[in-house]
Parts: C-alpha cells; sequence; structure tokens
C-alpha cells in the first residue's frame, strides 16, 4: 500500500514514494540524498545564521537592562522570538519546509540588518567551516550596544518512522552590562545556549514542518539558567510548537523559578512570575515584524558568498529545471573536490576567512562553567571539524574580494 501523499504534485509522487523508502532504508547521513525537485530550497544552510537576528531590537534589549535578573529573562524573550524564524517561517512562506542547499567549504553568507535610531545597525558574517563533516559558523554583532552573538551548529540526521535531526554546536551571546567598563573583557556577561533537537512532522504527506523536542537551556555568567523543555502534537491531545519555560539562579534551582513562560513558539508566548501568579509579558509573532536582513548586489559579492556562487543553481530549482540545475551543482563540487586535491598534494588545508578552530581542552574556566550549568557533557567536536570561534580581527574592514580563487576554482560564473 503506498503511503498518502496529498500535499504532493501528482506528477512527483511517484519520485516522493521511493524517496521515501529510500531514507527508511538509508544508512548514514541523509543530507547526501538526492531529493525530489519540488522539496528542493534554492537556500543555502549558511543563510540560516539570519534567523537568529530578524528581530535585532530584541537581541540589544538585554545589553540595556541595568537588572542582571531581568536581564536573563530578557536574553531567554530575545531567544524564544527567533524558533519561529529559525524553524516554521520557511514552511509558512513555502507551503512546507525544503531541504537546502548544502554549503561548500569556505562559503560565506554577509549582511546587515538597518535598525532605528536606538538599534543601531547589526552585521552578519556566516561561514561554512567544515564540509566533512559539514559546519556553518557565525557571528552577529551591534556595536552601537556592545552585543555579540557567536556560535556553529551541524546536524545529524537519522531515519526512525520520521527524520530525526540532532543539531550538534552551541551560540555564546556576550555583552557588558550598563554601569560596566565596556573596556575590561572580564565584566563582559556570558550565555551559553544549547540548540533544540528536532523532527519532521507530515513527511509521509510530503508537507513536512519542524517539530522541536526535548530540552535547552541558557546559562549566564551571572548565576541565572534558563531551562526549555518542548512538545508538539500528541495522537489525542496537545498543540504542535508547544514548549514551558523556566529562569531560575543556579544556586536555588529550578523549583524555585523566577519566571515562568509558556505558549506555542509559532504563535504566543505568555512570561508570569510565579512569585506574584501575575503575567509580566505576553509575546504574539504575528505582532512583531521582522526587520528585512540587506545583501549587496550579486554583482559586488565576493565569488564565495552564497546567493552568487548558486545563483544558477537557484534559477534553475525556482523554474523547475533540473537538468540545469544539475550541471550547475556539479560545476561547484566538481571544482570543490579538485581543490580538496589540490591541498592533499601540496600538504595544506583551506584558510578559514573569519573563524579559527579550536579544541575542546582550550576552553577557559568560564566557558566550562557555563557548559556544566548547560548540561552540555560534550562539545561531540569530531562532528564539527573542531571548536569554532569568531576572529573578531579578521572582520574589521573586510571586503570583498574575501579570497584570492578565481571562477575556475569554485566553478562559478562571473
Amino acid at each position: 500500500m503506498s503511503p498518502p501523499t496529498s500535499g504532493v504534485p501528482a506528477h512527483s509522487k511517484t519520485s516522493w514514494s521511493s524517496f521515501l523508502k529510500s531514507i527508511a532504508s538509508f544508512n548514514g547521513d541523509l543530507s547526501s540524498l538526492t531529493a525530489p525537485p519540488f522539496i528542493l530550497s534554492p537556500t543555502s544552510l549558511t543563510e540560516y545564521s539570519a534567523y537568529w537576528a530578524e528581530h535585532p531590537s530584541l537581541l540589544v534589549a538585554p545589553a540595556n537592562e541595568p537588572d542582571p535578573e531581568k536581564r536573563a529573562l530578557a536574553v531567554l524573550k530575545w531567544f524564544l522570538s527567533t524558533l519561529h524564524q529559525q524553524y516554521c517561517s520557511r514552511s509558512e512562506k513555502l507551503g512546507s519546509e525544503k531541504k537546502p542547499l548544502n554549503p561548500f567549504l569556505g562559503e560565506l553568507f554577509i549582511g546587515k540588518w538597518e535598525g532605528d535610531a536606538d538599534t543601531g545597525e547589526t552585521k552578519l558574517i556566516s561561514e561554512q567551516v567544515s564540509h566533512h563533516p559539514p559546519a556553518t559558523a557565525y557571528a552577529i554583532r551591534n556595536e552601537k550596544h556592545g552585543i555579540e552573538l557567536q556560535g556553529y551548529n551541524a546536524q545529524k540526521a537519522s531515519f526512525s518512522s520520521t527524520i530525526f535531526i540532532k543539531q550538534i554546536g552551541h551560540a555564546l551571546l556576550t555583552f557588558t552590562p550598563p554601569g560596566a567598563d565596556k573596556t575590561d573583557p572580564a565584566q563582559k556577561e556570558e550565555y551559553l545556549i544549547t540548540l533544540p533537537s528536532l523532527h519532521v512532522e507530515s513527511l509521509i504527506y510530503g508537507t513536512p514542518f519542524m517539530e522541536l523536542e526535548k530540552t535547552t537551556r541558557i546559562a549566564s555568567s551571572t548565576g541565572y539558567v534558563a531551562k526549555i523543555d518542548y512538545s508538539g502534537k500528541g495522537w489525542l491531545s496537545g498543540k504542535k510548537n508547544t514548549f514551558t519555560a523556566s529562569l531560575f539562579k543556579e544556586s536555588e534551582g529550578e523549583k524555585k523559578p523566577l519566571y515562568t513562560v509558556e505558549g506555542q513558539w509559532n504563535d504566543t508566548f505568555i512570561i508570569k512570575n510565579p512569585r506574584t501568579k501575575q503575567e509580566v509579558d505576553r509575546y504574539v509573532v504575528k505582532e512583531s515584524k521582522t526587520t528585512p536582513l540587506q545583501v549587496a548586489p550579486l554583482e559586488e559579492q565576493d565569488l564565495y558568498e552564497s546567493r552568487r556562487a548558486w545563483k544558477d543553481v537557484a534559477a534553475g530549482i525556482l523554474s523547475g529545471d533540473m537538468d540545469s540545475v544539475s550541471v550547475a551543482k556539479g560545476k561547484i563540487e566538481n571544482a570543490q573536490r579538485e581543490l580538496r586535491k589540490v591541498e592533499k598534494a601540496e600538504g595544506r588545508e583551506w584558510p578559514r576567512r573569519f573563524f579559527t578552530r579550536q579544541e575542546e581542552s582550550q576552553q577557559d574556566e568560564q566557558f566550562s562553567r557555563l557548559a556544566r550549568m548547560a548540561h552540555l557533557t560534550s562539545l561531540e567536536s569530531e562532528r564539527t571539524g573542531g571548536v569554532w570561534r569568531f576572529d573578531s580581527a579578521s572582520a574589521v574592514d573586510a571586503k570583498p574580494p574575501y579570497h584570492s580563487v578565481g571562477p575556475e576554482g569554485l566553478g562559478v560564473t562571473e
């Protein structure tokens, strides 16, 4: 009996059924599987880093809050506000989740958000720092408020009745609180953010969307911990994209929450003070408009920037011309394979432009403390090609071209 495929175009039903069968019998990284054309996205995974900061005013809000408890709450609210953009906005816009383009080593995505006079400009740098295994690193900075988010992530996909995705990596939010000395690194606050696990719903119907599961934490250098538990719609009850969260002091434990949050991260959530039983804030996704990301025109981008590098592939996907997609994609992949051969023969490694690799043992005492608070027992650096940290000096006055590799070295056209 063939599975129901209500969201699959009539001409793709056979290929979709075959794709589902290949997933069920596949051992290894699912990202290497070729998906049917209708489920392909013209967007590279390097662009997904932008979802962290599409509400710049919420990102910078903690840096302007004088009370440490309320700063930790502002960080939690900002993080929760990112979930809709990161895990739901694509399926709402496109009708279902699509399989993104797998970035090549050295791929870049660079942009900025122009906020209002109070928020200022927020900049994004995203770079594919590893290809085997695949890992993307990013840095988001707002100099006006002295706030920086950096991190990296990889995904490990497996199949057991549906696709389960484990996200490997973490994010670090850093800023100097009001009244502290901005020139003294020791006075900066740091928040370690762990990443949620995912699974794909409605896959059998051809209209896949992401659902979050398990638990993530945000650990603060000021001693506060936020715990977020995710759940979804079950067979008999519940709503999709549901979560509960609490903010507490590590010294007092989670049984004495300072604030609780509950709701749906794709719709509405409510923040309450359990000590007074009062609602202190309410966030409604549809009432919170995103700030558009600005990127340079294609002709001004570096050859390694995502939208320029993949423009022929993206055009083919959007027009449904899969022959041109195959040709354009093959050029890039073949050129990358040749580059790796040359590097191996010459005994060198591709230079990362904006990030440096560290070992797990190189993490400082504060990071180790935050990792314990966040229940991050291992960085699993073997699955991300290392621990990746932003090199801020490399971003000063950085302008294209970022690499001295000509078109023949990448497989893209001028």
